[in-house]
């Protein structure tokens, strides 16, 4: 990635004036912007969010206002949310995490990310003077996290497949001990650009020496897929976990991004909102969009456990697929077992740009969510090869 990305010039058609616009033309235009994103959906293959989804029957939501405040499990004075969808949506995610609900406390947040900073301040709660363990394939949103709750943040090496490399956490406590009280170990299960999973139980084996451990898992692009692959690798309550973020968008498809934060409920405080809510209140939002559960809620009804899980087998299918046809193209695939991830050699920039790839530097990869089709796998092969001709023509 560029350090200094193109910036986007103000638009002087869409601003927002001081007379009412003409509605007619506004919907117009953003009719039109959604059926440009439609004709690109198809090459769309190197970011994770799944755009095969339809819940245009769903419009009528729009008309309403409906505002989660507060705890998913308690009343609050507005009574004009949506929680007991949001419960059914946290009581599904927290089974497929392996938790029983009653042991969990979460909540759907606005993006994994809010989610993953949700049950990073848990672990700072629980041990206020532990650093943060994260591997260097971390998603950036773990550093973030780390400066906005001024948590100390220790990086360590991964393996050659780009999970946590369990020698290099159990060196790095080593030389922290007797300093540090206790460990914080943000795991990943999907890293971003390889599609890695931590096990999390060879780190706390391996954060052992600091005292407590504190295992949290950023499970937003891997949870649900780890949840349907066979084996299971170790990644979440039933391995061991303390707290786990997981996106609901990405796997699963939604029109909005959206996350769920999950934490064992021995280590979230009891927290009373304002007397005007009269609500408790352990989230960070406050105010959430209960629109976004009910589409969280529609789009898991819709698909059940065993549509999820014939998803999850097709898109690793596409993934298997991807890495045969990439290899015709002579482009050096590698895919961690299932993983719906194949990083490939950088193609050039016009590749780049048509089929959405993301990069780091000299790798590139695809993402087989679920409209990502074989033909489409096809083409980039046929590009690729056809960049590589011309390279060496």
């Amino acid at each position: 990635m560029s350090a200094h990305p193109a910036p986007i010039p103000l638009d002087a058609d869409l601003a927002i004036e001081d007379l009412p616009s003409d509605t007619a033309a506004d919907v117009g235009r953003l009719h039109a912007l959604a059926g440009v994103m439609r004709g690109e959906k198809r090459q769309v293959l190197g970011f994770p969010g799944n755009l095969d989804f339809s819940l245009e029957e769903l419009a009528p939501l729009l008309g309403m206002l409906f505002n989660n405040v507060g705890d998913p499990d308690c009343a609050d004075a507005s009574d004009i949310g949506a929680k007991p969808y949001e419960l059914a949506v946290l009581e599904y995610i927290s089974r497929l995490a392996g938790a029983l609900p009653s042991d969990v406390y979460g909540y759907v947040a606005s993006s994994s990310s809010e989610a993953l900073l949700h049950g990073l301040a848990a672990a700072r709660r629980r041990l206020p003077d532990a650093p943060v363990y994260a591997s260097d394939q971390a998603h950036y949103s773990v550093g973030r996290a780390c400066e906005l709750l001024r948590m100390e943040l220790v990086t360590v090496a991964s393996l050659p497949d780009g999970a946590m490399d369990a020698a290099d956490l159990r060196l790095q406590v080593l030389l922290r001990r007797g300093t540090a009280a206790g460990a914080i170990v943000a795991a990943t299960c999907g890293t971003t650009m390889r599609g890695a999973v931590d096990d999390i139980v060879l780190l706390r084996g391996a954060a052992a020496a600091a005292g407590p451990v504190h295992v949290h898992v950023d499970a937003a692009a891997g949870g649900l897929i780890a949840a349907h692959t066979s084996p299971q690798p170790r990644w979440g309550f039933g391995h061991g976990a303390d707290s786990l973020n997981i996106s609901g968008h990405k796997i699963l498809g939604l029109p909005v991004p959206a996350g769920i934060s999950l934490s064992r409920r021995e280590w979230m405080p009891q927290v009373m909102g304002g007397e005007y809510v009269g609500t408790s209140d352990r989230t960070l939002a406050c105010s959430r969009s209960g629109l976004t559960s009910l589409l969280l809620w529609a789009r898991l009804r819709s698909l059940g456990r065993s549509g999820m899980a014939a998803l999850v087998m097709r898109c690793q299918e596409v993934a298997a697929y991807a890495v045969e046809r990439l290899e015709e193209a002579g482009v050096r695939p590698e895919r961690v077992p299932g993983s719906l991830t194949v990083t490939f050699d950088r193609p050039p920039a016009w590749i780049v740009k048509k089929w959405h790839l993301a990069c780091s530097g000299p790798m590139a990869h695809l993402v087989a969510v679920g409209h990502v089709t074989r033909a489409a796998v096809d083409e980039l092969a046929a590009d690729l090869a056809a960049a590589r001709w011309e390279a060496a023509a």
